[in-house]
């Protein structure tokens, strides 16, 4: 076996076989190998709560496992290392290092300037009459990057200040988990002791009943006591459909900043900002046709430019607009794929309804699994237009009837039910923006 990666991705699928999939995911799948050092095995996790609750519910089976693979007993060792989320990964790595969001590196221009100087004022003033700050826009359009500018910026000033970044959905993963595991007080305190909390991409609460309560509560708390509160979103909170009116007037309570996408001169300047970061030259013909092509995501500028690269150290050759045309054709085609997807919609649907993906695949016929396992089986026909027979496969082998009458009746049930409506409509936003 070649590698330490490849020793864990046995004890991931050990520890697979011997707990739930929600579990499993929650708290096996994303946890990093570090380092096997005699008898002792080192982990990475992201959070300081994950870390609680794996050295305290898993430490036992993820040590099983490593026996199992290993053939002799181990220690392991939890530790926390705070890392962006996986979203972001793809965006800050690159060969010489790590590109930082900062400040410096966001490049300003007349879409976003609103929302750059609304950040920087959170970030530079120790009492902000911006709270809570809701920055909202289309995906990868810098909000991710200006949570993580506002959050090095702070550190940078003031060293003894908690702030706190979650994704959304992590917060509700979080949440769950510490439900199940009698662990709510310690997940409180985590929120709640910040100084400054940072959510991104809120939409995702949307829907999700216990989470909009837990969320309120801890809005509420930080507010009263001062404490800066800073939201990301897709859209602005009146379009958030099934958000709680309580907690959308909260959001709109304090200032609202939209990004839009770049123009020609921002995306150039992107282009060539990131260019300099992974030390490639990229002619001015090569920048121009790449922003005159990518005119929606700040992302796809970026990842154009990684594979530029890429494309010219394999080929030896200055980049073309040739070599820019076929990157930009694999960022265009560079969809996730249907099983995964599907996963996706799943645990989408499973977290909203607050049933798990397990059920929703199963042959339970209890009403709220069933009820949700049609709504994921419209909502997976809608995204990926599959053939109503690839669908009943994806759902425990049903026969194409059932998949039909399963469409037809959340066709319906939308017709007469607004709310369902609009929480469907909600999850499938979602599943597209992500």
């Amino acid at each position: 076996m070649d590698s330490f990666g490849e020793i864990f991705q046995l004890v991931s699928d050990f520890c697979r076989q011997r707990m739930t999939q929600v579990a499993h995911n929650l708290w096996i799948r994303d946890i990093e190998p570090v380092k096997l050092e005699n008898d002792t095995v080192y982990l990475s996790v992201n959070s300081e709560f994950k870390q609680n609750i794996v050295m305290e519910k898993y430490s036992s089976v993820l040590a099983e496992g490593f026996e199992s693979v290993l053939g002799f007993p181990v220690k392991v060792v939890v530790q926390c290392q705070a890392a962006a989320p996986e979203k972001e990964k793809e965006d800050t790595e690159q060969e010489d290092g790590n590109y930082e969001y900062t400040f410096d590196t966001f490049i300003v221009g007349p879409s976003n300037k609103f929302a750059h100087a609304a950040s920087m004022a959170v970030a530079t003033h120790e009492v902000s009459s911006y709270n809570p700050l809701f920055i909202y826009g289309d995906s990868g359009l810098g909000k991710s990057h200006l949570l993580f500018a506002i959050k090095n910026e702070v550190t940078k000033r003031r060293p003894d200040v908690v702030v706190t970044y979650v994704k959304s959905e992590e917060f509700t993963n979080e949440l769950i988990a510490s439900i199940a595991n009698q662990t709510t007080p310690e997940f409180r305190e985590k929120y709640r002791r910040s100084d400054y909390l940072l959510v991104d991409d809120i939409q995702f609460i949307a829907g999700k009943v216990q989470t909009q309560e837990e969320f309120f509560h801890t809005f509420n708390a930080l507010y009263e006591a001062g404490k800066q509160i800073v939201l990301t979103s897709d859209r602005p909170p009146k379009e958030i459909k099934t958000l709680e009116d309580r907690l959308r007037t909260r959001f709109e309570s304090g200032l609202l900043a939209d990004i839009q996408p770049a123009d020609f001169e921002t995306r150039i300047a992107i282009i060539q900002r990131k260019a300099q970061l992974l030390h490639v030259d990229i002619p001015d013909d090569v920048a121009e046709y790449v922003a005159t092509k990518l005119k929606s995501n700040i992302r796809q500028l970026e990842g154009a430019v990684k594979n530029i690269k890429a494309n010219s150290l394999i080929s030896d050759s200055t980049p073309t607009i040739l070599i820019a045309q076929n990157a930009i054709r694999d960022i265009l085609s560079d969809n996730q794929p249907v099983p995964v997807t599907i996963e996706r919609i799943i645990s989408e649907v499973g977290r909203t309804y607050q049933v798990s993906p397990q059920d929703i695949r199963s042959n339970k016929r209890a009403a709220n699994i069933s009820g949700a396992r049609q709504i994921a089986i419209y909502i997976v026909r809608e995204i990926t237009q599959m053939s109503m027979a690839a669908i009943g496969d994806e759902f425990g082998g049903r026969d194409h009837s059932t998949i039909v009458y399963a469409v037809r009746q959340v066709e319906q049930n939308m017709q007469s039910d607004a709310r369902y409506r609009e929480t469907i409509e909600d999850i499938i936003k979602n599943i597209r923006d992500s």
